[in-house]
């Protein structure tokens, strides 16, 4: 682990992996609060690294420590929930140790409903003496290569607090540099950009993104979506409209991107056009392999909601119902689910029964 001021957070990471990792390597790098105090009822092997503005200087120094096989990273806000336990534990029993790396999913967001909001694939547990490397000034990453195996086992990300603003000036320090922006780095800028407000700008590097022949075309299809957003809170409907349009270049229709469709349309009040789309959505499956973005509320309880909506306004109330009862199927006791369901108790009073 690498850390710093993590007093919040570090005690209930390490609860999750005490009884799963064979050593603790914590590399501080700068902590002035009581994380390294903490740390310490976990670990002896707690080393300094000064901060050099680069999170893969930081990863890589994590890493000269490592003495077992294999090296799992977390950061401190994350955790290992109870059932993931018990498969790294039957994993630990299992590994062949032919395998370089073990990836893993990546929950990167929760409901207040338990459902996974955004989860990915990466690289959490590889071999040491492959000596692999990390890359990136942020939002950086393990360069892999070898055996690997797509295990079932997430890691879950529980956030108390987002940095604003932080990743967004070692970006900027790196433009004031002159320092070459790969295809990566420009779709990572612009997510920085856009979380932060600064839409014109984000949609600027995504088209930097998009404009550059080289990079994962998994990138391509999010600077696609993310620049609509852009766009919609820009209130420029169409250019929103052509850049969802966009990603189907680099893939087939996704749910991100069909459910964002629907919207589009549903804000022009062409509820048909817009029932296409979000049924659609509901029709797709995201690959479980997929390495890239998966936020299954686009392909769940959201267009369901929103078929819920486009369904009443076109004047058929049955279909309009059934959407409404999938989306509580996935969010029980959500505001707007509850809303129409007394709205629809007005309309069909015997529904009542059905709930």
């Amino acid at each position: 682990m690498i850390v710093k001021n993590e007093e919040e957070t570090l005690a209930r990471c390490l609860d999750t992996v005490k009884d799963i990792a064979d050593e603790i390597n914590i590399v501080d790098t700068g902590s002035t609060d009581k994380t390294k105090e903490i740390a310490r009822q976990y670990t002896d092997r707690i080393f300094d690294f000064p901060w050099t503005n680069s999170f893969a200087d930081a990863r890589n120094e994590s890493y000269k420590y490592a003495t077992k096989d294999y090296i799992l990273y977390l950061d401190a806000d994350d955790v290992i929930l109870e059932a993931d336990q018990i498969k790294f534990k039957q994993l630990k029993e299992t590994l062949d140790p032919s395998v370089d790396s073990v990836s893993m999913y990546y929950d990167a967001g929760t409901d207040e409903f338990g459902n996974v909001t955004l989860r990915y694939r990466n690289n959490r547990l590889v071999k040491r003496d492959k000596n692999f490397r990390w890359y990136g000034d942020c939002h950086n990453y393990i360069d892999v290569r070898g055996k690997t195996i797509n295990s079932e086992i997430s890691v879950t990300h529980k956030k108390i607090r987002h940095s604003v603003g932080r990743t967004v000036s070692i970006f900027e320090g790196k433009k004031a540099r002159g320092d070459t922006f790969s295809p990566r780095d420009y779709f990572y800028f612009g997510n920085e950009l856009r979380e932060n407000g600064r839409y014109q700008e984000a949609i600027d590097n995504y088209n930097k993104n998009l404009e550059l022949r080289e990079g994962w075309a998994e990138d391509k299809i999010f600077a696609c979506l993310y620049r609509g957003d852009c766009y919609r809170a820009l209130g420029d409907k169409d250019n929103e409209l052509t850049s969802l349009f966009q990603s189907f270049n680099y893939s087939a229709p996704r749910g991100e991107a069909c459910s964002r469709i629907g919207y589009n349309f549903q804000k022009r009040r062409e509820y048909k056009t817009a029932i296409f789309w979000y049924d659609l959505a509901t029709k797709l499956v995201p690959d479980p392999d997929r390495w890239s973005f998966v936020y299954m509320a686009y392909y769940t309880w959201y267009p369901h909601l929103q078929l819920c909506v486009c369904y009443y306004n076109a004047g058929d109330y049955q279909k309009a119902f059934e959407h409404n009862e999938e989306a509580a199927r996935y969010r029980p006791t959500d505001q707007s689910v509850a809303y129409n369901r007394r709205l629809f108790e007005r309309i069909y009073p015997q529904k009542k029964d059905t709930e």
